[in-house]
């Protein structure tokens, strides 16, 4: 396919909608998921969509072909839950290599035939990956904030394993969708960054948080500027947001995100909210959401639009329309003048705000009375330190843990999944205080806002650096 940055400078590209809303409708019994290749699969597989894309690839296909007729430029992978980590639910974790390739093999058809019939429009196929059903950021047992059930490392290789898949089935770009931990997207786009080094090329990659409520927030707690803040190192083709609220309800994150974004980018919300008695399950008719979204393209805000839960073909045709001939979102430029961190929240450094204060009790080299509450492992107290300094002032917040008698890599990753879980202390940006390497990555596996790394220096030489 040719340049897709090419196209969107030109045009507002549509995004093809849900597989899941469509996949539903067809009402597949347990048999039609195992198809031929799980006569005896270790548990029951309805309900797992992505096993669809190898025993039932016709089916897949099909709604793929639905969508480009309905005028869709970019097909995603029927890929939602393709990674080790979801698919470990269903007793899959090995297959999901398989997963990946074979979604996007069955895209490809789809996109392959809708050029053919319509050669002067080109198609792409993205590779969806999505959030898993893990957080990094939070902890899944309310008695213990500090506890994980999934490592960085862990979403590193279970995303990697699914990037691989997707690329070697020949998609055209990456997705990583729906984001409700920030932490999980770092972890993914960390993973693709490998993939690409490893194949020595790279494809553009699309980022999409999804917000939970009115506050604009995901749900590891990061609004619109502070999630773009932790994530723009990446330089994604498209940020933007889906799933979450309906068109409604969003609008004033989508007027936000254009005016952040330095990138092109990319709105497909959910049908309004879930209503059982509506035919697709929600809310909105493709009418309304389209009417909604026409403003968003009149005054500039959008590069790529489309529905997520509860659209259909139908909808995709209205949006097709509302893009025909409007003219796209020109990105701004970056301000090369600001220095920008996140915590839950940003903090900016700019030539009229050039004093920043750090909070510096959290270390252990520098306060006794802070190394004795590490030692005894006193974390609550140790925490009200570091709430104390947020009270009194301090714009970034900083953590040290490099002392003699301490483990400090498991200490600093301790105390800052603690901290994690305190949205009064973690709105602050953190800064990572180490003369070891191992512990400021160990710091900032854990951190899914931009922090600041302090004390690297170069004593042992640039290589080592």
């Amino acid at each position: 396919a040719p340049d897709i940055r090419e196209a969107l400078r030109e045009r507002i590209l549509v995004i093809e909608g849900p597989k899941g809303t469509m996949i539903q409708q067809l009402g597949l019994a347990e048999e039609e998921f195992r198809g031929a290749l799980f006569p005896t699969p270790p548990r029951d597989l309805k309900g797992n969509n992505d096993i669809l894309n190898l025993t039932q690839p016709e089916r897949v296909q099909a709604i793929h072909h639905e969508y480009a007729a309905a005028g869709a430029d970019v097909l995603a992978t029927n890929t939602f839950n393709g990674t080790p980590i979801s698919q470990a639910e269903y007793g899959l974790a090995e297959w999901a290599y398989a997963i990946n390739v074979a979604a996007a093999r069955n895209a490809r058809i789809a996109a392959e035939a809708a050029v053919k019939a319509d050669p002067g429009r080109p198609r792409w196929v993205a590779g969806a990956m999505g959030p898993t059903n893990k957080m990094l950021s939070l902890s899944p047992d309310v008695n213990d904030p500090g506890f994980r059930a999934v490592t960085f490392d862990q979403m590193v290789e279970a995303y990697r394993t699914q990037a691989r898949g997707l690329i070697d089935g020949g998609v055209d770009l990456l997705l990583i969708e729906t984001i409700f931990d920030s932490l999980n997207a770092k972890a993914a786009a960390f993973a693709v960054q490998e993939v690409f080094d490893e194949i020595g090329r790279t494809l553009p990659v699309m980022i999409s948080l999804t917000i939970i409520d009115k506050s604009g927030r995901n749900l590891s707690g990061q609004g619109v500027e502070a999630f773009w803040t932790s994530i723009r190192h990446v330089e994604p083709l498209t940020f933007g947001i889906n799933c979450a609220l309906g068109a409604t309800e969003m609008r004033p994150f989508v007027e936000e995100m254009a005016r952040l974004a330095t990138c092109y980018t990319c709105v497909y919300p959910n049908a309004g909210l879930p209503n059982p008695l509506a035919p697709t399950g929600f809310d909105e008719t493709p009418e309304h959401m389209a009417e909604v979204m026409r403003e968003w393209v009149e005054r500039g805000w959008v590069n790529m639009i489309g529905g997520c839960c509860g659209t259909t073909p139908a909808f995709t045709r209205r949006f097709t329309e509302i893009a025909a001939g409007a003219p796209p979102r020109v990105p701004p430029a970056p301000d090369p003048s600001e220095t920008v961190f996140a915590g839950l929240e940003t903090y900016r450094i700019t030539p009229d705000r050039p004093f920043t204060m750090i909070g510096e009790r959290c270390n252990v080299t520098g306060s006794r009375a802070f190394a004795r509450l590490i030692r005894e492992k006193r974390y609550e107290e140790a925490l009200a330190v570091a709430r104390r300094q947020v009270e009194d002032g301090a714009n970034l917040l900083d953590v040290c843990m490099d002392e003699g008698m301490l483990d400090a890599e498991a200490e600093m990753r301790t105390f800052l999944n603690l901290l994690a879980a305190e949205p009064d202390i973690a709105r602050l940006p953190i800064v990572v205080d180490s003369s070891r390497f191992d512990v400021l990555v160990a710091g900032l596996k854990c951190i899914q806002g931009k922090a600041v790394v302090n004390s690297i220096s170069l004593k042992e030489g640039e290589e080592e650096f």
